[in-house]
């Protein structure tokens, strides 16, 4: 019994180790699958907050799609099988991608969009509504009666819009190329031919199909308290055909003749021809009343405030306005969809296949109270 009982006994602490062993064998198993599962995390964790790479974007399935699939080879069942795309009459939606680098393109080339307030739009009609005169107020003691407080007047602004196209054009041998940069060619291309039509149709668009200019505007010489809601003030230069004299005092009165609110942030606008002479002009004591810019990037000012180039601008001729002087974050207001529309178009004009870019544009004078003219007048 006692030889029995002892190999009971041995043979049960054998299977004891045994099983400690196999439990440690196991916990070192889970402790690696933890310290994998631990690393993964890391990993995933250093490449969230490691940065984007620039143009990482341009990998994304909806831009190689449109990209490789409908702009190289005008395969739309790729383009709809990778993206989901649908084609409307006016072409494929252009991608966000593509699109931000055109509407960058355009801010950097357009000067009137880059000074402007731009508003996106989701339909063809866009109404704003803005105040023209305030409510009742005063002083009164504690217990006095109150005036009714009136309803402040308000005039409905309806930007002129219309269709804006461009239509590059590219050779397929160009398009074949793989290492050709194709979107990044197309939001140029498109970006510099909206940006030319924009900044003539924001200056003096006749607002049929397109923006109404703010030299297309109505204009009086009268003041802000009595001229007439959307028209532009303007001044004459005192001379029939071009500056007078006195030009510095001319241009003061200019500035002035705005509110103070609206000159933090004004801007003078003219074109290079205009800023040529307006360069040579000197106050009485000979001092130039144009003045550099001291730090690079830094824009060139006359009285202090910043000069922009705007080849769209008159040169100076009797009666033009070749000068204006404004906020036009206040004064002037963009209104676009948001979306670009390409329609590739490869039978037209063989063998190059062009590309038909369309975008609803509308523009219109804001607060005609931010924006001053000079007229080449006596």
């Amino acid at each position: 019994m006692d030889i029995a009982n002892e190999t009971d006994t041995m043979a049960a602490s054998f299977d004891l180790v045994a099983r400690q062993d196999q439990a440690e064998k196991d916990i070192s198993v889970l402790r690696s699958d933890v310290d994998e599962v631990k690393a993964r995390i890391d990993k995933i964790g250093r490449a969230a907050a490691r940065p984007a790479i620039e143009g990482a974007a341009k990998d994304s399935p909806e831009v190689k799609g449109f990209v490789d699939g409908y702009l190289r080879r005008g395969s739309e069942t790729e383009l709809k099988s990778i993206s989901g795309m649908v084609q409307s009459e006016g072409g494929f939606a252009v991608p966000r991608e593509i699109d931000a680098m055109i509407a960058s393109e355009l801010k950097e080339i357009s000067p009137i969009r880059q000074l402007a307030q731009v508003v996106q739009v989701g339909s063809a009609g866009y109404r704003k509504l803005v105040t023209t005169g305030g409510t009742r107020s005063g002083w009164v003691s504690e217990t006095s009666a109150r005036l009714e407080t009136e309803a402040p007047e308000f005039a409905e602004i309806a930007p002129p819009a219309g269709e804006l196209y461009a239509n590059p054009a590219a050779s397929q041998g160009m398009l074949d190329d793989a290492g050709f940069d194709l979107e990044g060619w197309l939001a140029n291309e498109i970006a510099m031919e909206f940006a030319r039509a924009e900044g003539s149709a924001f200056v003096n668009g006749s607002g049929a199909n397109q923006p109404l200019g703010f030299l297309s505007s109505p204009t009086s010489m009268a003041g802000d308290a009595v001229r007439p809601f959307g028209s532009v003030q303007y001044i004459g230069s005192g001379d029939a055909n071009g500056f007078s004299t006195n030009p510095e005092s001319g241009l003061i009165d200019l500035v002035h003749t705005m509110k103070a609110g609206h000159r933090q942030g004004a801007s003078w606008l003219m074109n290079s021809s205009t800023l040529s002479e307006v360069r040579k002009l000197k106050t009485s004591d000979g001092a130039f009343l144009w003045q550099p810019g001291l730090v690079e990037g830094q824009p060139d000012r006359l009285l202090g405030y910043p000069v922009v180039e705007v080849e769209d601008m008159p040169d100076v001729a009797a009666g033009t306005f070749p000068i204006a002087f404004g906020n036009f974050k206040a004064g002037y207001l963009v209104t676009e969809r948001s979306a670009t529309q390409i329609l590739r178009d490869p039978f037209t004009n063989k063998p190059f296949v062009h590309f038909y870019a369309t975008k609803r544009v509308g523009g219109q004078v804001l607060d005609s109270a931010a924006i001053k003219l000079l007229k080449i007048e006596a």
